[in-house]
């Protein structure tokens, strides 16, 4: 799974949910969801 850092928890914490997605510049990221508190988290490259 793929890690991303939380900045509510501020930790790096295990991605919920993880979405492929594609950013403007043609680069991979990979978006989701804090499985502590819900925020949106986010981590540019691939997964």
């Amino acid at each position: 799974m793929a890690t991303a850092y939380c900045m509510k928890c501020r930790k790096k914490v295990e991605i919920k949910k993880p979405k492929q997605v594609t950013l403007k510049n043609k680069t991979p990221a990979v978006q989701g969801v804090c499985p502590v508190c819900g925020t949106k988290v986010f981590r540019i490259g691939k997964a």
